[in-house]
């Protein structure tokens, strides 16, 4: 090194030392004279170009999600469950098939929600085994009710519809509160109508939440309101993990839950308007 290249080399480790005073805890340290402790050996010209030429942060692995990735995924979700329905309907599979694929989307929908999975797989599979359970059963009440399954679409349509308007509009917004109130109301109308089934065997009708009497519709009711308030967590969460940067491989769990109460929502409207279909 030259003479007049030492100076400058020394002036670079003096002012990289005082940059590094603020952003490291080593160089931070003072004795009781307020002199710095550390003794450790002094970077070369060469290294001091090389840390400053580093980046100063490692590229993220993964990209963050956007609204077009939950967009994307959930007319993948929907697709596959619309198209499955559709097939099932078509060539009238009958419940010796839908049982048990409505018995395995329901395993597969417990394990995605209770491990938040994000496997493609799993969201899929769920989508295609529920959609041949929902074509077979939306056959059956069309055959009885003529028309109420164009119905009860349009019904799911309007309802999501106008969930998000009120969601975008900034009409309600939930709160962790209201996200405890639809959890736990939700597992209440699930041990409500696991009670009903139950008595169901031993009186007919059960406690009537099922019914075509006033307790049936308004039990009906609230499960469309509860479909609905679904609807509102699903969109505060999609706006939440947009705007924290999530990985993108979490759109597919925001589908997932979007496919989830839309599915809750088609098949109690479904219910609900047979109660007022004459099946003459």
């Amino acid at each position: 090194m030259s003479p007049l290249a030492a100076p400058a080399a020394d002036r670079q480790v003096a002012s990289w030392r005082k940059r590094m005073e603020s952003k490291n805890p080593i160089f931070s340290r003072r004795g009781a004279a307020g002199q710095q402790t550390w003794t450790g050996p002094t970077p070369s010209a060469r290294e001091l170009n090389d840390m400053y030429a580093a980046p100063s942060y490692a590229p993220p692995s993964e990209r963050a999600m956007t609204m077009d990735d939950v967009v994307m995924r959930g007319f993948m979700t929907l697709g596959t469950l619309v198209v499955s329905a559709a097939l099932a309907w078509y060539f009238n599979v009958g419940w010796g098939l839908a049982a048990p694929a409505m018995i395995v989307g329901l395993i597969l929908g417990l394990i995605v929600s209770f491990k938040q999975s994000t496997n493609p797989a799993l969201i899929l599979g769920y989508s295609l085994c529920y959609g041949i359970a929902i074509g077979v059963l939306s056959h059956m009440y069309e055959t009885v009710y003529n028309g109420i399954v164009l119905q009860a679409v349009l019904g799911t349509m309007v309802a999501f519809g106008g969930t998000l308007a009120v969601y975008a509009l900034k009409i309600f917004r939930p709160t962790p509160k209201f996200a405890k109130f639809v959890v736990a109301a939700a597992f209440g109308a699930i041990g409500l109508m696991l009670i009903n089934w139950i008595a169901s065997i031993f009186v007919s009708g059960g406690l009537g939440l099922r019914t075509d009497s006033p307790i049936g519709w308004i039990f009906s009711i609230g499960m469309i309101l509860l479909g609905c308030f679904f609807l509102l967590l699903d969109f505060s969460e999609i706006e939440q993990g947009v705007r924290a940067g999530v990985p993108e491989r979490y759109s597919w769990l925001m589908a997932f839950g979007l496919t989830l109460s839309l599915v809750w929502l088609y098949l109690e409207i479904l219910r609900f308007i047979s109660y007022f279909t004459n099946n003459d």
